[in-house]
């Protein structure tokens, strides 16, 4: 469902609902609405400081926002199940981006509620006189926070929201002026993350909450989100118009060499924080909130009232956490044989609450080339098995069924075994995709010798393809059956990780900041760590491995920036982040105009190339309608250029 928001009617209301399965943890009252005086109150500050950690939940999990995030890039297309919002995201003839089917409403209306939240926290805050400068931190990073995600998204935006610059608005107005960026980077997002910075603990005042680690993170993405903007490479145009001149005099090479700065000092000052010991580790459900994760949209299956959504299903919208479903394809379609003489189908691979299925929705489906280019070596590097479902594994036995089952080859299978397999690499011989006597149901092919039904790496499909593992669903209720897997996942939504320190710094480098680290050593804690096993998704079983050597001594010896973003996606694919690595270095064009994929209908295995129509104008996303509907008078120069 859209949501619209007027900006400037936000100054009153929030949503103020939290939760956690943890013990030390936010436990304030839960409120619907902040009259303005509340703020002026410990219980007020306290309470608002709570809702900003609950307004996380309203954009990260969101499905319609997600997929602004990655549908259209060299990640991800739109899949066989994909409606108007889904289509339009991806530049390819499906329809055009508008101010009305832009689902980055999503965004537009939440994160404005909660800046004017924390203005309002801020303002009040040293009235009170007991509020410690750690708390009224917190306050500052969520407001550049959502500054930071709001002009990347839409270009300069409103610091102003109807009582000052950066002044806790009560007072409803139709009247709305964006800032330039240079003004929304050096007024708001810097100066607040400086102060977060300095006042915020090093381990968080609660599970989950924010620390001098996460500020800096941010702090230095947005120093070399800054810098990219200032180099403007492609000159791709910017919106209100303003010259890309830094109003405190610095040079993009002075804003690289401050992320490089900021995020080295975040390696070098972890807290508690730190890597995984494996790729595989990070995104298992069993070890969610683990000290890489340094900021999450939270959720519980403890409670409904504190997971805010069902526990047992879901229409799909937020709060709730469905983004997962999105790159879930219809694996339950799948059938094997309940004899061995003559096929009789039966569904031998049902929709279940685990990890490595859950609710399929098919709205996205990876890109032929993310799975055989970004992810090459699927041998040494981990984080293709740690990424991707590749095996789908009977489980009729959960839902009660009996008797002998059979697959390819009339070969009996046990609960458990691989009833499809999306192969690693293209086989020697060729797959029978049109065999008439065991009926896969979806299309899938067989090779001599298998009992799995079997689909290569060019034959992905925007119907068939791996699910995406590292966000299907976990539960600890399930017991011996399917669980509830069409509830929205009570998984935490992971934003930001402590991984991305090096990175960050690692594309500073290549930027020309300098210190004691290159790009490759930066880069090369990264890699060392993603060739270390311990568990094989494919195979279902342990795996204990160490293939950092090889994986090091493969890292090129000079770095460039297609490379960062080879690793970035490797390391981050499907979470959320390739849109904006791909705009704030300008390759969108570059790595994403062009994609390959197999069609939508049952067997299609026939890769098509699709070239995407992306324009400069596109680099920014449409205001939504529903703001410049609430807004009087002329509004044409609200919006940005390309959407009127």
């Amino acid at each position: 469902m859209k949501q619209t928001r007027n900006i400037n009617y936000i100054g009153a209301a929030v949503i103020a609902l939290f939760f956690s399965a943890c013990a030390k943890i936010l436990d304030e009252q839960p409120r619907s609405i902040y009259e303005p005086g509340f703020f002026t109150t410990e219980k007020g500050v306290q309470g608002g400081i709570t809702s900003m950690y609950a307004h996380l939940r309203y954009i990260y999990g969101q499905a319609y926002y997600y997929n602004t995030t990655l549908t259209g890039t060299d990640e991800a297309t739109y899949g066989q199940g994909a409606d108007e919002n889904f289509l339009v995201m991806d530049l390819s003839g499906q329809g055009q981006i508008t101010p009305i089917n832009s689902r980055a409403d999503v965004l537009w209306g939440t994160a404005f509620s909660n800046i004017n939240t924390a203005s309002g926290i801020i303002e009040n805050a040293a009235e009170v006189g007991t509020i410690s400068n750690a708390l009224i931190a917190e306050a500052r990073f969520f407001r550049a926070f959502d500054y930071f995600i709001l002009v990347q998204t839409f270009g300069g935006i409103p610091l102003d929201l109807g009582a000052g610059e950066l002044a806790f608005n009560t007072n409803p107005s139709r009247t709305s002026a964006r800032n330039t960026v240079p003004e929304v980077y050096t007024k708001a997002i810097f100066p607040d993350l400086l102060v977060a910075v300095n006042d915020l603990p090093d381990a968080g005042r609660v599970t989950g909450g924010v620390t001098k680690t996460v500020a800096r993170l941010y702090l230095a993405k947005a120093y070399l989100t800054y810098g990219w903007w200032l180099e403007n490479p492609n000159n791709i145009p910017t919106y209100p118009e303003t010259n890309r001149v830094d109003p405190d005099g610095h040079d993009a090479q002075w804003y690289y060499q401050q992320a490089y700065d900021v995020a080295t000092a975040g390696i070098d000052n972890p807290g508690p924080f730190g890597l995984q010991p494996t790729f595989y580790d990070v995104n298992l459900g069993p070890n969610d909130r683990n000290n890489e994760i340094l900021l999450y949209a939270d959720h519980t299956e403890s409670s409904e009232f504190y997971n805010a959504g069902s526990l047992t299903y879901s229409n799909g919208e937020a709060p709730e956490n469905f983004a997962g479903w999105m790159m879930t394809w219809n694996y339950t379609e799948i059938r094997s044989s309940s004899s061995n003489s003559g096929w009789t189908a039966m569904s031998s691979v049902q929709r279940e609450a685990e990890q490595a299925l859950g609710r399929p929705w098919m709205r996205m489906s990876p890109t032929i080339g993310a799975i055989t280019n970004t992810f090459a070596d699927k041998t040494n590097d981990s984080r293709y098995d740690g990424t991707f479902t590749t095996v789908y594994r009977g489980n009729w036995d959960k839902a009660g069924v009996s008797g002998p089952v059979y697959n390819v080859n009339f070969a009996p299978v046990n609960p458990g075994d691989a009833i499809l397999t999306f192969l690693d690499e293209e086989p020697e011989g060729t797959i029978d995709y049109s065999n008439s006597t065991y009926n896969s149901n979806v299309g899938a092919g067989i090779l001599p010798g298998r009992s799995d039904f079997v689909v290569s790496p060019r034959g992905v499909s925007r119907r068939v393809y791996p699910g995406l593992w590292k966000l299907g669903p976990y539960r600890t209720d399930n017991g011996d059956g399917l669980g509830q897997p069409n509830a929205a996942s009570t998984r935490p939504f992971n934003i930001a990780k402590f991984s991305e320190l090096y990175l960050i710094a690692a594309e500073a480098a290549v930027k020309g900041a300098s210190g004691t680290r290159s790009a490759r050593d930066l880069i090369n804690v990264i890699r060392e760590r993603a060739g270390k096993w311990r568990w094989d998704n494919n195979g279902n079983v342990e795996k204990i491995a160490d293939n950092s050597a090889a994986l090091v001594a493969a890292t090129p010896a000079t770095i460039d920036i297609d490379y960062i973003l080879a690793e970035r996606s490797r390391e981050y694919y499907g979470e959320g982040y390739r849109w904006y690595d791909l705009i704030r270095t300008q390759k969108w064009t570059e790595l994403a105009g062009t994609y390959e994929i197999c069609g939508p209908n049952i067997g299609d295995h026939t890769p098509q190339t699709v070239t995407r129509s992306i324009q400069p104008y596109h680099y920014l996303r449409p205001i939504p309608q529903g703001q410049l509907d609430a807004m009087e008078g002329e509004t044409e120069m609200y919006q940005n250029p390309g959407y009127n």
